[in-house]
């Protein structure tokens, strides 16, 4: 809250945050202070999924103007190495990203960034839209990388946000047939409402049973299995699911090791890809946001003021709703 505001250099804006949404992510680093290898040492302002309006730009800037509205990607790579001249930024091992260490995050009242990475909104896309741009680019890559096209049948497993964002990108990419799997009542009936075709409340089923249960209600076994918890148990059903020849994309983080039937998968000819963020992803969004062909409005169920980011955090923490919203900028009311 006092800290002073801070000046954009050169090729940077300086932005008042409007919407931050909560991720996972900056609960667990809350919580535990780290994920990974990535390990909270100083201070370290949370938040990545962002909106804002541009106060000042660097002298560099031409494409903004202060009074802008803007998404921000989170992700800058520092050096042009050989990831950002294939267009795989996102693999870049020097990349600045907000909310992972060292680096601050945007969970504040001013902050500033690199104005390439700065996404000018049109004006029938909301300040909350541009924030919720961040995880459906983690759907827009996941279902990229896992090949999704006409007529696909689609088993995600997992129904938190990260699970929700892949079923509106599956079917919005022409997927005929979603189903979706999760231990919350609450959570698949939030998959039906965003577009799954059918839910799994799994209990205590094995990963075959959870598998034989998709192949089921889809009628046959799905070419592509997004697998959006990181749980050895879901990713076990994910290569058991999916279809000979087809493909899994593990998206959800979870044990540096866990035990997986990959003979099973070798001999099927199953592809297991992994995907890291996302890369190339806004303008895309923006345009399906802008032309109503996706709608992320229905993922927003808590807004919060900034002084109440305790409380916003403790309602994440708990698994309530799906998506938090922290609103940044008391004199606006306008999501």
């Amino acid at each position: 809250e006092n800290r002073p505001i801070p000046e954009p250099g050169p090729n940077e804006v300086l932005l008042r945050m409007h919407s931050v949404g909560i991720c996972g992510s900056d609960v667990h680093y809350w919580q535990h202070g780290r994920i990974g290898d990535f390990v909270v040492k100083d201070p370290m302002v949370l938040g990545h999924e962002a909106s804002g309006t541009v106060v000042k730009v660097g002298p560099g800037v031409a494409h903004l103007k202060p009074g802008d509205r803007v998404a921000i990607e989170p992700g800058v790579p520092r050096e042009m190495d050989e990831f950002c001249k294939t267009g795989r930024y996102n693999l870049s091992p020097t990349i600045f990203f907000c909310a992972t260490p060292p680096d601050d995050g945007n969970l504040c009242r001013y902050y500033k960034h690199s104005a390439s990475y700065c996404y000018k909104l049109p004006d029938n896309v909301t300040f909350e839209e541009g924030a919720l741009i961040e995880p459906l680019s983690v759907g827009i890559h996941a279902c990229k990388r896992a090949g999704v096209t006409l007529g696909s049948k689609v088993f995600v497993s997992g129904s938190g946000p990260i699970g929700l964002v892949n079923v509106l990108v599956a079917k919005m990419m022409g997927a005929a047939a979603v189903v979706i799997t999760d231990l919350s009542a609450s959570r698949l009936q939030k998959a039906k409402e965003v577009g799954a075709d059918f839910t799994i409340q799994v209990k205590n089923e094995t990963p075959q049973e959870v598998a034989s249960k998709v192949e089921s209600l889809l009628g046959c076994m799905p070419e592509i299995t997004v697998e959006c918890t990181g749980v050895q148990a879901c990713i076990q059903a994910g290569i058991y699911a999916t279809r000979s020849g087809g493909t899994l994309v593990l998206v959800g983080l979870g044990p540096e090791m866990v035990t997986v039937p990959i003979v099973n998968a070798a001999v099927r000819e199953v592809d297991i890809r992994g995907i890291f963020r996302y890369c190339n992803t806004w303008p895309v969004a923006i345009a399906l946001l802008a032309s109503k062909r996706i709608n992320v409005k229905p993922l927003v169920t808590h807004r919060f003021p900034l002084e109440k980011a305790l409380e916003a955090f403790e309602t994440t923490k708990r698994g309530e709703g799906v998506k938090v919203m922290l609103k940044c900028d008391p004199t606006d009311h306008n999501p």
